[in-house]
């Protein structure tokens, strides 16, 4: 389930690149908001996050060798070992590892932590339910429709409400905001998407499960519309959204921007993935780039 820097639903802002006193720990970190995504979609399908496995038991190294666990793994084998990396990359701080033998094979997982969105959990205690939420946006954010490996920018507050940093540079870089994540995968709140730039029926993108005008383009995500009919930031000057009310509940929120060159437009003069041939002037029926279609 999916990645990006994200949430919380108190604090301030992360500092900027010049304000830093040590501009090599700050290229560190912004190195790691700067992550990429290529989760599947089909991996957030996987029914397993409740279990006690998962959600009872830390993510501390003691926590992946329970049985629990190891038959949560076993039992979604496909999906376990790429949905492991994307959790740990989420709820882990970065510089720490988790391990995991697999007890039928003897086969040895490492994952790398990121973000440190879960500090409880990360450090074996149950995950609260904010934690839940925090991981969960971060998983969403991370999802990718094609399964591409996409360069993204993550904003937003760890469940203990610490900011994640971000610089200028990165703003800059990723200098189109995308959408905003929140919901529950561990619960049957579900999942949810928004977008957060105006986007038009001849625009289309690689990460099609928060830009989309499609409420379905990516299940389990559902794409409510935009972030400004559901989201508020706590502070309007800073580049993120620090919750997101749907169905009578708040959650945290994750924020993301892409590079501009995510983004293609019917009409451009290259007939892209996203696009199809036709007679309009739409990403679904592009003449002018992909011509009719025979």
């Amino acid at each position: 389930m999916l990645t990006g820097a994200l949430l919380a639903l108190a604090g301030c802002g992360g500092a900027a690149l010049e304000d830093a006193p040590d501009a090599a720990a700050w290229a560190a970190v912004d190195q790691a908001q700067s992550a990429d995504n290529g989760l599947s979609t089909n991996g957030l399908s996987t029914n397993g996050l409740s279990t006690n496995g998962l959600s009872t038991n830390g993510l501390s190294t003691n926590g992946l060798s329970t049985n629990g666990f190891n038959d949560w793994f076993n039992s979604n084998a496909a999906t376990a070992p790429t949905l492991m990396a994307y959790i740990v990359k989420c709820a882990v701080p970065a510089g720490q590892t988790r391990t995991f033998v697999q007890a039928a094979t003897g086969a040895s997982f490492t994952w790398q932590g990121n973000l440190g969105l879960a500090p409880n959990w990360a450090s074996g205690l149950p995950a609260t339910e904010v934690e839940q939420q925090a991981v969960s946006a971060c998983l969403a954010a991370h999802a990718n429709k094609f399964g591409l490996h996409i360069s993204l920018s993550v904003l937003g507050r760890t469940a203990a409400g610490a900011p994640l940093p971000y610089s200028t540079q990165e703003l800059a870089t990723f200098s189109e905001r995308e959408a905003c994540f929140f919901g529950n995968l561990f619960t049957t709140d579900g999942l949810f998407a928004a977008r957060d730039r105006d986007f038009s029926s001849t625009e289309s993108t690689t990460r099609a499960c928060g830009l989309t005008l499609k409420a379905d383009t990516c299940a389990p995500i559902t794409n409510l519309g935009s972030c400004s009919q559901f989201c508020t930031k706590a502070d309007p000057s800073q580049p993120y959204f620090t919750q997101c009310t749907y169905n009578g509940k708040t959650y945290p929120a994750v924020t993301t921007r892409v590079q501009p060159q995510e983004l293609y437009r019917c009409g451009d003069g290259t007939c892209q993935f996203t696009e199809h041939c036709g007679t309009g002037l739409t990403a679904d029926s592009c003449k002018a780039d992909c011509g009719t279609c025979s």
